[in-house]
């Protein structure tokens, strides 16, 4: 849907008021827009997120805007963030604010300290400083402060009015505006203002109110900045850690390239202490890498020719050659900065409640004011008029409604950017949300629960062979096969440093097994039935030791010799170490695990046994197991599935929450909301924790920004004056609503450090 590049709304195309200009369409939600446009009153373009224009500009708060230009929002005014991490961060307003704060500051404390002289005893500044000579000197410092210290909250405040998207700015500018120029028509002209703006015989000034609350609210914006910087600390950290150059080989010569120009199929060498420079495979030498930049594993990881490295992870021991299969935006690191950036942008569900709050708090709060000004200058006490003026303001300036709009946004900025760092990737704020009501959790055993990969567990032999030539004559014979068992026992052999015989004349029989020629003896691995069937009699303890075998789980093949059966080997897919940790500390937060998978029912059930898994589904079809998570859907359950294959895919898609396995597949991530960068399912713990910790940190936000303003409103409008004598100076109001807006941000950086294995209880 088109985006209306003067207000920011989306176009209905059924009431769609367009202009062609220099070869573009511009649509526009209502003819006012168009003129507007036309006549160049229109804000800087609102980009629409579709059309892939230029780098792009967005606000924290309305990430719906979007502009080719750094700015302003059009809606709250607060300054546009690159929405593309890697072009760097740009400290301009910073530096600008800081800069209005420190020379306003400078000229309002000489300000504020002619105005309060009087309470000083003795007044030694009004000896030494007239009240008629006073008021110039005040009026003179001033005036920089407010008309240029304070010009970016009038302009902001200028702009949501011509917009008509009113927000806190609004209420600064008029707040300030009001006592900056009253002060000046006081100075001015002193005779035209009745007995009621009088104290003491003399029409009170209010130049000293005006100067500080813009010292204050740029104190905040100060602040708040550099808080904000911080809580993109995840995704510069992440920037930091790509490397700026690779040893590329070519004729046999290395050359150091920038990074930039690595093509996927180079072969780079990396040598011990350097990061890797992109991902990619080994293909000669070994060494341990230290992954824990990515996926949070402490322990290095052993690299051999055949194995994946990744980008920016750092080489330890050895040295090796590696062949670069993916590079530039295609490098796992690229993709999880992209990643991040998109999540840290999204909106919660939560932070509707927030929004329509907000649309209706600024009116409300003028009204406020409004109803303020009146009710003091018909029943206040002397002087009425200046009274009703000074409430009227303090309930302007203590109302501004920044801390309700980044309560949601800054603690989603944090909290993706601290699963980042623990190897957790967050698709939106929307999962992260969701995550916090799942009370059950599917899971695939391969490569899920278990290492994916089948690996001997046992060799047991008739005793005329060795256990070790049992496993020998095997995995000769196997050699030629691409089944994943017949893998594992090539694979085991190879461990064990045996030397294998050529097999030939060889011969696959799907289901049974396979038989082959091995230094003049026919040998055949496979079935019992497959053995069987070519006459080799099965002793009766080989039979009773496989039985035994198959009962713990474990997937028995059995080896003969010349028609004879010389011993069985068992394979098992190893339940991963950390398997049974996370499961216990799953059922601690209270949340069930089901395993749903297409193995036999023995192997799943005794895996189910072992992990104390609540509900075990054995023999299920990739294609029914979308199925199984819809029918825990009807039954009320929210569900969470954790798989790694594309078989898993559409279950991924069909639950609450998918939760992809990083070790898997391109397409199990896409239909993910949810990845674990690790493979490891501690990491569905930690994502648990965060979602937890983040959506808490939302709600203290939230209830901190909805308290402040129900209470400091009505106080600022004078509520406790009739009881207690106590009013709120404009300037307290100030110091009040700035710290808010920084005291929200800094709650949402506690989640930098929050312990996620010991998440809050829903």
């Amino acid at each position: 849907m088109p985006v209306d590049p003067v207000c920011g709304m989306d176009v209905d195309p059924s009431t769609d008021f367009r202009v062609e200009r220099e070869g573009r369409t511009r649509h526009f939600c209502s003819a006012h827009c168009r003129e507007r446009f036309l006549k160049g009153g229109a804000s800087p373009e609102i980009r629409n997120p579709r059309s892939g224009i230029g780098n792009l500009y967005t606000c924290p708060m309305h990430p719906e805007v979007e502009q080719d230009h750094p700015g302003d929002c059009p809606k709250c005014g607060m300054a546009l963030e690159p929405v593309d991490a890697g072009t760097g961060e740009d400290d301009g307003e910073l530096r600008d604010m800081a800069l209005r704060f420190w020379i306003g500051l400078a000229l309002t404390v000489p300000v504020f300290l002619i105005a309060m002289g009087g309470m000083i005893p003795g007044d030694p500044i009004g000896r030494l400083l007239p009240r008629a000579i006073a008021k110039w000197v005040e009026l003179a410092l001033a005036t920089p402060v407010v008309l240029w210290a304070g010009l970016p909250f009038f302009k902001r405040a200028w702009r949501s009015i011509v917009m008509r998207s009113l927000n806190m700015f609004t209420l600064v500018g008029v707040g300030t505006g009001t006592a900056y120029l009253y002060s000046v028509a006081a100075a001015l002209f002193p005779g035209a203002f009745p007995e009621s703006f009088r104290h003491h015989g003399e029409v009170a000034l209010y130049f000293e109110a005006a100067a500080v609350i813009i010292v204050l609210v740029l104190l905040g914006q100060v602040l708040e900045l550099r808080a904000r910087k911080r809580t993109s600390g995840a995704i510069r950290e992440l920037l930091g850690l790509a490397p700026k150059t690779a040893r590329v080989v070519r004729d046999g010569q290395e050359h150091a390239i920038p990074i930039e120009e690595v093509k996927p199929g180079d072969l780079l060498r990396v040598r011990p202490g350097e990061k890797i420079p992109v991902d990619g495979d080994v293909v000669e030498g070994r060494s341990a890498v230290d992954e824990s930049m990515i996926t949070g594993e402490p322990l290095p990881a052993d690299k051999s020719p055949g194995d994946s490295v990744t980008g920016a992870t750092i080489n330890q021991t050895g040295s090796f050659l590696m062949r670069a299969t993916k590079v530039g935006a295609d490098t796992v690191l690229s993709q999880i900065v992209h990643m991040v950036s998109e999540a840290q942008r999204s909106r919660a569900p939560i932070q509707g409640v927030a929004d329509r709050v907000a649309s209706l708090f600024v009116p409300g709060v003028i009204s406020v004011a409004v109803v303020t000004f009146i009710a003091w200058a018909w029943v206040g006490p002397e002087p009425r008029l200046a009274h009703a003026l000074v409430n009227a303001v303090a309930v302007l300036i203590i109302a501004c409604p920044c801390a309700l709009g980044l309560a949601t946004p800054m603690s989603i900025m944090v909290g993706v950017g601290r699963g980042a760092r623990e190897g957790i990737l967050i698709k939106n704020a929307e999962a992260l949300e969701m995550m916090e009501r799942v009370d059950t959790v599917i899971v695939d055993k391969t490569g899920t629960l278990t290492e994916g990969r089948p690996s001997v567990t046992e060799i047991r032999s008739t005793g005329s062979l060795a256990e070790s030539e049992v496993l020998r004559l095997a995995a000769s014979a196997e050699q030629s096969s691409e089944h994943p068992l017949a893998a594992a026992v090539v694979r085991a052999a190879r461990e064990r440093g045996l030397a294998l015989a050529r097999a030939e004349a060889f011969e696959s029989t799907t289901g049974g097994g396979v038989t082959a020629t091995v230094e003049q003896h026919t040998v055949r691995v496979g079935k019992a039935e497959f053995l069987d069937g070519g006459g080799a009699g099965l002793a009766g303890p080989l039979r009773a030791a496989a039985q035994e075998l198959q009962e713990t789980g474990r997937t028995v093949i059995f080896a003969g010799l010349d028609n004879k059966v010389e011993g069985i080997i068992a394979i098992a897919d190893p339940v991963k170490r950390t398997t049974a940790e996370a499961i216990g500390a799953l059922h601690g937060l209270g949340v069930q695990v089901c395993m749903v998978t297409g193995d036999n029912e023995r192997t799943a059930r005794h895996v189910g046994d072992i992990l104390g898994i609540d509900n075990v589904q054995a023999g299920v079809a990739p294609q029914d197991k979308q199925e199984r998570v819809k029918a825990l859907r009807a039954g009320g359950h929210i569900v969470a599935m954790a798989g790694d294959g594309i078989n898993d895919a559409p279950a991924l898609a069909a639950a609450h929450i998918g939760i992809a396995m990083g070790s898997g597949t391109d397409v199990a991530i896409e239909s993910a909301g949810v990845t674990l960068v690790k493979g490891d399912l501690r990491g569905i713990v930690k994502a648990f924790g965060l979602s937890r910790c983040v959506m808490r940190n939302i709600r203290q936000n939230l209830f901190f920004a909805f308290v402040y303003n129900s209470l400091g409103v009505p106080i600022a409008a004078g509520v406790l004056y009739p009881v207690f004598g106590i009013l709120l100076s404009p300037m307290i109001a100030a110091a009040a609503m700035s710290f808010s807006s920084v005291s929200v941000v800094t709650n949402a950086l506690r989640l930098r450090k929050a312990n996620l294995q010991r998440a809050p209880s829903i």
